[in-house]
């Protein structure tokens, strides 16, 4: 965020604070008034009284009484708006927040989107005219290729991550649910990612013919988007397990990696848009934030539960797990 933002960021917040003190201390000093204005009026009634008179007590009692009923008039009354006050301060700030919190993960994606694009275009253009202006080996052409559709599909994965978001954001995604079998996907995407990172410790144990109702194409994102986030975020020389069973409590998809984890704190927090993890591993790894909320709508959509826990001393376990 910009310095010119935050402080004017830092303006409206002291306004905001100094409205709401000064509405309170209006409010107390309404009440004091009130209520030495009832002390007043009751103190000139009873002087008014003669003692002598027959019904001095009953009068005396009843000025009392009145003025006892208007301060707890006042006090209710009071104690009513400042808890109004109060409460409507509450949801004003944390409307607010949430609207500040939101504003700069928006600025981070955008900066985030930025790189994102940026590097496989420049890297698949550098590529290209390399190939173009040099001689090269065939197996330095195949090198050259195959890290070329690497970023291209990256490209494609953010373009679709991107698209699928807004739709489903307007509302206008229309799900078409089929028939699918979920073992054959889980090993198509299994054999890209191993195809695509041949350096890394990729396993996969899938179950054939286990079959679910919904939409390929977005199940195909929900387990690369998992699958993508357990390579990003772990170390090159670690493992990255996949698998893929069904008993009887439903069908699970289970990604386990061996980065450095997520707080237990931030666990409900991962699958929110545009959220990332505040630690310095997390904010040096690229991404934009939309990978694990698309994961969760996408599961949501499909009748299934997304959560991640521990595994063991370093590294997380998303589980899905689609209910039969």
């Amino acid at each position: 965020m910009s310095i010119f933002k935050t402080k004017r960021l830092a303006t409206i917040t002291l306004v905001y604070w100094f409205v709401l003190l000064y509405i309170i201390a209006a409010l107390v000093y309404w009440f004091i008034s009130l209520q030495s204005q009832n002390a007043r009026m009751s103190d000139l009634l009873l002087n008014e009284l003669k003692q002598e008179q027959p019904d001095y007590n009953e009068k005396a009692a009843a000025i009392l009484e009145g003025r006892r009923r208007k301060t707890t008039q006042y006090i209710s009354e009071g104690s009513t708006f400042l808890a109004l006050i109060l409460i409507g301060a509450v949801f004003v700030y944390r409307a607010t927040r949430r609207q500040i919190t939101l504003s700069r993960q928006q600025q981070n994606f955008m900066m985030a989107v930025t790189h994102e694009l940026k590097t496989p275009i420049a890297v698949t253009r550098l590529n290209l005219e390399t190939m173009q202006k040099r001689r090269l080996e065939e197996q330095q052409q195949q090198k050259l290729i195959n890290v070329t559709l690497q970023e291209v599909h990256r490209l494609n994965s953010l373009c679709n991550n991107i698209l699928l978001a807004s739709q489903l954001d307007a509302g206008e995604y229309k799900i078409s649910k089929n028939e699918v079998n979920l073992s054959e996907l889980a090993k198509k995407v299994f054999n890209d990612f191993k195809i695509r990172n041949a350096s890394r410790e990729l396993t996969a144990e899938v179950h054939d013919d286990i079959l679910v109702n919904g939409e390929e194409l977005l199940l195909e994102m929900l387990m690369t988007n998992l699958v993508e986030n357990a390579i990003k975020y772990s170390p090159k020389n670690a493992a990255v397990n996949i698998a893929l069973f069904k008993d009887a409590a439903g069908i699970h998809f289970i990604v386990k990696d061996e980065g450095p984890g997520i707080a237990e704190a931030e666990r409900t927090k991962i699958f929110q848009k545009f959220y990332r993890v505040g630690n310095e591993a997390t904010r040096t790894a690229k991404g934009t934030g939309l990978g694990l909320y698309l994961s969760k709508q996408i599961a949501k959509d499909h009748h299934a539960e997304i959560s991640v826990k521990s595994n063991g001393e370093k590294g997380s376990v998303f589980t899905v797990t689609f209910k039969t």
